[in-house]
């Protein structure tokens, strides 16, 4: 009876490993439970470290790497509960394995982790027929697990770069006005706010499909987004006092796709229901940016 609870409570960890697999990186906005719970603990555990030390900016690469650590250490220990129920009754043993030296817990982890990192010794191999069916789906996850871990990190640094160069776009343009105070915000082409405004909405569309990202911190403030947003949100309060239609369109363009941000931060890493102003704010304080 304890080897069928066993099992059973094996099954049920390998298929939860395989659901969060699947909606943190196969479904286009699918939300994991155990990757965002394992990025918020290394996001909070590095907020030790003093904001302008580099480890501090190191939250996102570290956290993703013990979310597949997490994955794969659950998913070796949910197998190896199955194999646990069946040991040693449904196993072969070669030769050279002593019998009396037998232990049905360590047998089980070594039969996970050789069969989920594909190395196949055949020094303890299933005999019962289904059990045979059983182990090697586990090697298809660890093969699945680790092209979806390089697959993962390849699809973040794009995102990762798209975000910095809005962030880099307003700072240099608030630079540029800041040098040349007489120009208001109807000298600055109308094809700027809007360009800006299709660069949020981008960027709030990767935070929706690729929660992780928002633990990337940027130690550079003019890089960071959490940052330069606040100069979009002053960019569209002046257009729309704006004289000229196509300014106050272009600033009411760049004010929605704002809010549109600070609804998918406030809604799925902040919670705090407020207004636009004040998520921005808290965006700015949770990377640890002064605003």
């Amino acid at each position: 009876m304890t080897d069928w609870i066993v099992g059973v409570v094996g099954a049920l960890i390998v298929v939860a490993v395989m659901r969060d697999v699947f909606h943190t990186l196969f479904h286009p906005i699918g939300h994991g439970s155990i990757a965002p719970n394992v990025m918020k603990f290394v996001w909070w555990l590095l907020r030790v470290f003093h904001p302008d030390r580099r480890i501090a900016s190191m939250t996102g690469p570290l956290g993703i790497a013990l979310v597949v650590l997490t994955w794969g250490a659950m998913a070796v220990l949910g197998w190896a509960m199955l194999y646990f129920s069946l040991m040693p009754e449904g196993f072969a043993f070669s030769s050279e394995l002593s019998p009396a030296e037998r232990n049905p817990v360590f047998d089980s982890l070594y039969v996970s982790l050789v069969t989920i990192g594909t190395l196949g010794f055949g020094d303890i191999v299933p005999t019962l027929p289904w059990l045979r069916l059983i182990v090697p789906l586990e090697s298809l996850f660890g093969f699945m697990l680790l092209t979806a871990a390089v697959s993962w990190v390849l699809q973040i640094y794009p995102t990762l770069h798209r975000r910095r160069v809005v962030a880099l776009e307003l700072s240099t343009l608030r630079e540029a006005r800041r040098t040349q105070p007489g120009l208001d915000i109807d000298a600055v082409p109308t094809s700027v706010l809007t360009g800006l405004a299709t660069a949020i909405v981008e960027v709030r569309n990767d935070f929706n499909q690729d929660g992780a990202t928002y633990y990337f911190r940027d130690l550079e403030a003019d890089a960071s987004l959490a940052v330069s947003i606040q100069y979009a949100t002053q960019l569209a309060d002046e257009a729309a006092q704006s004289e000229r239609p196509q300014m106050r369109l272009a600033g009411a363009l760049l004010a929605a796709a704002v809010d549109s941000l600070a609804g998918i931060l406030d809604a799925e890493f902040l919670q705090l229901g407020g207004d636009t102003a004040a998520v921005i704010r808290a965006y700015a304080a949770d990377h640890r940016h002064p605003s």
